[in-house]
């Protein structure tokens, strides 16, 4: 048995030059608690180099609004109006996940980005 290896051809990415994208969840459940106010609430804090889009379903119904951060793919649950703000220094213009606002399914807690 011989000791190959295969180097990738796929090319890394520096996460840090790709642009960020902030999806709101628009749809049916998550329109019902509140969705369209957190995208306002980001609408009314323009961030440098972030696109914030509002998005359809993110397949996670009952759990919002949910919020996704691309290219991180950082998942957020039940985020309110009020908790933009601490979303957009925290982990837009910081870097740093927002540990207690994390979807439990896709984030152990006390995670670090």
């Amino acid at each position: 048995m011989s000791n190959v290896t295969q180097s990738s051809h796929t090319p890394t990415i520096d996460q840090s030059s790709v642009p960020k994208c902030v999806r709101v969840c628009q749809n049916r459940t998550c329109k019902k608690q509140g969705a369209a106010k957190v995208l306002k609430a980001f609408a009314a804090l323009p961030i440098p180099d972030v696109t914030v889009t509002a998005s359809g379903c993110l397949g996670q119904c009952g759990n919002g609004p949910m919020v996704l951060v691309l290219p991180d793919m950082v998942w957020y649950s039940g985020v309110q109006p009020n908790e933009v703000s601490l979303m957009v220094e925290q982990h837009l213009l910081n870097g740093k996940k927002v540990n207690q606002m994390l979807y439990h399914r896709f984030h152990a807690q006390g995670l670090k980005l």
